[in-house]
């Protein structure tokens, strides 16, 4: 018998998928297994039995790889399960930084108790006005299971884009989309692009690889957008390109006590796989991989153990 422990909430579409060989156990130190979302495990002792880690996601960086692997614990992660709720939050990104909606919204709520509201609607709706995205041009930085989703459901709302992936050479990138300009240049992608969205995991290579030079290499009033990690953008270099204007919004997923304070910047609350099919699909795929490791032996997507 395999006692399982969550050290998050767990979907229960997942968790019913585990069979009578295994059990659920409140208590972390007599786990064999961890499910885990977003909990901090650099901390945590690692108990005595445990065998193996998935983690409800894609990104592993709450998790200690290296020790992990160093005991022979392998840890999986579900890259794909949660894509299209990240894809889908990008367009919603896009959108609120091309209209003023949250500003629209909040105006009418503050008048919310003047009985002419409708027609003082009519006149203040001007301070609110915006662009639209069809015609602009987007750029993709990191090609993977969201980036490709994002691609052509920009490219159905009109947009042009240009896709950047040091890893994906062009006869890829023309799976994804034919109609897609692919570089093997960043420099050129920040520069061609009205919107620029990022979706690379967090590595030494990629941690704040949006400084100052990549800012300035990109258009004046140029969006850019995070829902990979914060770290991968330098927060002072972002805050002194929203103050002068250089970059028009910066739309991230990563509230910290800087983003929070920075002119123009939309912070939302860590949403991009907060949809109930996200969550479901990320734990059916979690346990899934634990149970199959189990019981053949085989790792699939594995993360620090070949």
């Amino acid at each position: 018998m395999y006692k399982v422990h969550c050290l998050n909430n767990i979907s229960a579409k997942g968790l019913d998928l585990l069979t009578d060989e295994y059990e659920l156990v409140d208590d972390p130190t007599q786990a064999d297994v961890f499910l885990v979302r977003s909990a901090n495990m650099h901390e945590m002792d690692i108990p005595a039995n445990l065998k193996a880690v998935a983690r409800a996601g894609a990104g592993v960086n709450n998790i200690p790889l290296e020790a992990l692997a160093e005991a022979g614990i392998p840890v999986f992660n579900t890259p794909g399960a949660n894509a299209n709720a990240v894809k889908e939050l990008v367009l919603a990104g896009m959108l609120l930084a091309s209209r003023d909606i949250v500003g629209g919204i909040e105006w009418v709520r503050e008048n919310a108790d003047d009985p002419n509201v409708g027609k003082a609607a009519e006149k203040a709706k001007k301070a609110f006005a915006g662009g639209e995205i069809s015609g602009k041009t987007l750029g993709v930085i990191g090609l993977g299971a969201i980036g490709k989703l994002v691609v052509p459901a920009a490219q159905a709302l009109g947009m042009k884009v240009v896709g950047y992936d040091p890893f994906m050479d062009a006869q890829k990138a023309a799976a994804i989309s034919a109609d897609m300009r692919f570089t093997a240049d960043l420099d050129d992608l920040l520069g061609a692009s009205d919107f620029v969205t990022i979706h690379v995991p967090a590595t030494d290579s990629t941690r704040g690889m949006i400084d100052a030079h990549a800012i300035n290499q990109m258009k004046d009033g140029a969006v850019f957008l995070n829902f990979s990690r914060d770290v991968l953008v330098d927060d002072a270099a972002m805050a002194e390109a929203l103050q002068s204007g250089k970059i028009r919004h910066y739309v991230t997923d990563f509230a910290n006590p800087a983003v929070v304070k920075m002119k123009n910047a939309i912070v939302l609350p860590h949403l991009g796989a907060s949809t109930e099919e996200a969550e479901d699909n990320c734990a059916i795929m979690a346990v899934q991989e634990i149970m199959e490791y189990l019981s053949t032996g085989k790792k699939t997507h594995c993360v620090n153990i070949k």
